[in-house]
């Protein structure tokens, strides 16, 4: 009896040590290599096993042209419609070559502002450049960042436009230069700025596919995306001295189910000019349109187009490992 509990003593004993082996065996590993995987322990057979994990990814629904109907005729010269959740290039004509974006322009405005100014912030009138569009500003008039934003892209006003740069850091120069740098860093080679306000220049310039790219980064920003959804709105200096009623220039908002933005433009070299976000049937689609004789008709008539001819379906799901 004895000898059979000594035997026994001697087998836990053993099974002791060899546990206790394996645990600084594992504590030497995970010293040596930190990145060393425990993968679960298999009892039947007495090896470690890796259980692969595999997560099905929720498939993107991307567009498929069912009807085979062609794109409606348009004057514009370049244009790039993009569906954002998959990325699919829907319609295109001429998207690389370069043309002038007049207001549009004040999407990489206010991009470039919002990386400095926090919308509390309280920004000083310091001249009023007359030309165009203009929410009424007063020279020393003190108005927050946030009211001029809704300026900018609302009214599309030069004056918040101009405003805005002049109280960026080192003024108007080096916020151009932001504004260039913004494009680079996009790898946006054939855009180019020389004022926020998108007055004719031959230096200033963009595509309707690079235009494509910085309106869907400015609506990654929810402030952005809510400004250029508004149709009117008043806004004040701090002091509520001045009032300025602002109205959106975009005809469509409001008149096309579905259109939530973002920017119009004109000059008279770049003609009409519109990037334009619509929000429909649980998808999202961008319309740009550069150098058109009729920015917002034809506009509505590929964004029906759009809707009528396609059809949204799941892709096959892929593993991710």
């Amino acid at each position: 009896m004895k000898k059979n509990k000594k035997r026994a003593d001697k087998s836990f004993h053993s099974r002791y040590i060899l546990l206790s082996l394996k645990i600084a065996l594992f504590a030497f590993l995970l010293a040596l290599f930190p990145g060393f995987k425990l993968y679960e322990y298999s009892i039947s057979n007495d090896q470690y096993q890796p259980e692969e994990i595999k997560i099905a990814a929720t498939p993107t629904p991307y567009p498929q042209n069912t009807r085979n109907i062609p794109a409606p005729y348009l004057t514009a010269e370049g244009v790039y419609v993009l569906d954002l959740p998959s990325g699919t290039i829907l319609y295109q004509k001429n998207p690389d070559i370069r043309l002038s974006p007049a207001s549009t322009t004040k999407i990489v405005t206010a991009l470039v502002a919002f990386d400095y100014f926090k919308l509390e912030d309280i920004l000083t009138v310091n001249k009023i450049d007359p030309r165009e569009a203009s929410m009424g500003l007063r020279v020393g008039e003190k108005i927050t960042f946030e009211s001029l934003l809704y300026g900018l892209l609302v009214a599309s006003a030069n004056d918040a436009s101009l405003t805005i740069a002049e109280n960026y850091p080192g003024g108007i120069t080096k916020f151009i230069e932001a504004m260039n740098q913004k494009a680079a860093t996009l790898s946006l080679i054939n855009t180019r700025f020389t004022n926020p306000m998108g007055f004719d220049d031959t230096n200033h310039y963009t595509t309707a596919k690079e235009l494509a790219s910085l309106a869907k980064l400015a609506l990654q920003n929810k402030n952005i995306g809510k400004i250029v959804a508004t149709r009117s709105i008043t806004v004040s200096d701090t002091s509520y001295t001045y009032f300025h009623e602002l109205h959106n220039v975009n005809q469509l908002l409001g008149g096309i189910p579905g259109v939530a933005g973002i920017k119009t433009g004109f000059t008279e070299n770049a003609e009409e000019c519109l990037v334009t976000l619509v929000k429909r049937n649980n998808t999202a689609i961008l319309v740009v349109l550069l150098k058109s004789q009729d920015r917002f008709g034809e506009t509505a008539n590929l964004i029906n187009w759009v809707f009528n001819n396609h059809t949204w379906v799941n892709g096959a799901s892929s593993p991710v490992e």
